[in-house]
């Protein structure tokens, strides 16, 4: 697997509410995409998300929510 160093949004689902956190640095596979993250950026971002002073802080925006139905051809 071929990593190039990139900066990626990575999303966080907790207690129901989504959590996006911009420009980690991770490794991102050339050919499918895949993500990868050093052990100590993973420490950092839980400590990001478990944070609740600094998420009430943080800018939110509206998100559109629709559910799946399966079409009948």
């Amino acid at each position: 697997m071929l990593l190039m160093k990139r900066k990626v949004d990575q999303d966080f689902r907790i207690e129901g509410k989504l959590i996006v956190v911009r420009e980690v640095p991770a490794g991102v596979c050339q050919r499918c995409g895949e993500k990868v993250v050093r052990a100590e950026v993973v420490k950092q971002l839980t400590t990001i998300v478990t944070d609740a002073k600094s998420l009430r802080r943080a800018a939110t925006i509206a998100v559109p929510v629709v559910a799946f139905e399966a079409r009948r051809a």
